[in-house]
């Protein structure tokens, strides 16, 4: 089938309007008609050819929510009518150690990302700025009805990177959680770190988003473009998860781990990151990365968000306006994140 996308042509050209194609619906196969699909910093990264070489044409996206319009005759775990979501991967091998663990994204094979990834028929996926996807139902994701439909979708990706981490290295009472960024990705590492029931601090360049964190549930708010900041903090946090996607001094930043603190990375800076190893060495601590999570643990943060309340803040937009959002997500000017109305395809 042929449905309206929006795709760039090459790493210099505006994302336009297209046609694309999607496979036909097989035995465990799902078909979404996508209602809103989130702007992710890594579609722009993609798009723009930062890490590494792209199929043009290519339409990104991989926070994706819609309805089932279509299942496949092997399909049980879903309903035409559910409410439903796809993140980051569409497949996996299946058969290595990390995905029988449940870790597909980290499957030894290479997991099939969403777009711009060899699909299982040979083809190149294509993602979720479109009116419709197929996907192998083991790869959806089931959208509790509590969460605003416009907002679920950057938990599929932004939800997902943060609540990993902070589920992996314990945020919860008693632990004292850093947050770099205040961003599409930030934003949802404070409240979920807060729903966690961590001391939250964020640490961003200004102070000029205070009062958004404080109400997201941080406890502290500190300026890093502030020398006093990296004096008050040091050796303070637990854990340091850093959502930015630029070049940062690590050297101070790891400074403010305690006794066997940990850094992780999520934000993904197309530049390589200097290190002194000699700062690890003090209090033990480690530079720690963390992709997005497996389909188990992600239905496991969409359920959590749930019960907690957790929603991502977003701006609502039209297709046309995707060229427009991307130069202000690179000027930060979002607060938090943008969604795309799918109707707008149309």
């Amino acid at each position: 089938m042929h449905v309206n996308a929006y795709a760039a042509s090459s790493a210099t050209s505006p994302l336009e309007p297209t046609t694309i194609e999607r496979r036909p619906v097989g035995p465990a196969d799902v078909l979404i008609d996508i209602a809103y699909a989130g702007i992710c910093h890594s579609d722009i990264h993609t798009i723009r050819g930062e890490w590494g070489e792209v199929p043009y044409p290519l339409t990104v996206g991989h926070e994706i929510v819609g309805t089932v319009a279509e299942v496949g005759a092997d399909v049980t775990k879903y309903s035409v009518g559910d409410r439903v979501g796809v993140g980051c991967m569409v497949n996996s091998c299946r058969e290595c150690e990390n995905c029988r663990a449940g870790e597909e994204q980290y499957c030894l094979n290479g997991n099939i990302g969403t777009y711009g990834a060899v699909d299982r028929d040979g083809t190149v996926t294509q993602g979720g700025y479109s009116q419709k996807i197929v996907v192998d139902q083991d790869f959806v994701l089931r959208v509790p009805e509590s969460i605003p439909y416009e907002k679920a979708a950057p938990l599929l990706c932004a939800g997902i990177t943060t609540y990993s981490p902070l589920n992996h290295w314990n945020a919860g009472p008693g632990k004292k959680v850093a947050v770099v960024g205040l961003g599409g990705l930030g934003h949802m590492a404070v409240k979920i770190a807060h729903a966690m029931g961590a001391e939250v601090t964020v640490l961003s360049q200004t102070l000029s988003k205070k009062d958004d964190g404080l109400a997201m549930g941080a406890d502290h708010y500190y300026a890093t473009k502030d020398d006093e900041t990296f004096t008050t903090l040091k050796n303070h946090f637990d854990l340091i998860v850093n959502t930015v996607s630029a070049p940062l001094e690590l050297k101070k930043y790891l400074g403010l781990l305690t006794l066997n603190g940990t850094m992780v990375n999520v934000g993904a800076p197309p530049e390589p990151l200097p290190i002194q190893v000699f700062t690890l060495f003090t209090n033990r601590r480690s530079f720690a990365g963390s992709s997005i999570g497996g389909i188990r643990e992600t239905q496991e943060m969409l359920d959590f968000c749930a019960e907690k309340g957790i929603a991502p803040e977003v701006e609502v937009i039209s297709a046309e306006q995707i060229n427009e959002a991307y130069e202000r997500v690179l000027k930060s000017d979002v607060r938090y994140r943008f969604v795309i109305d799918a109707a707008t395809l149309a």
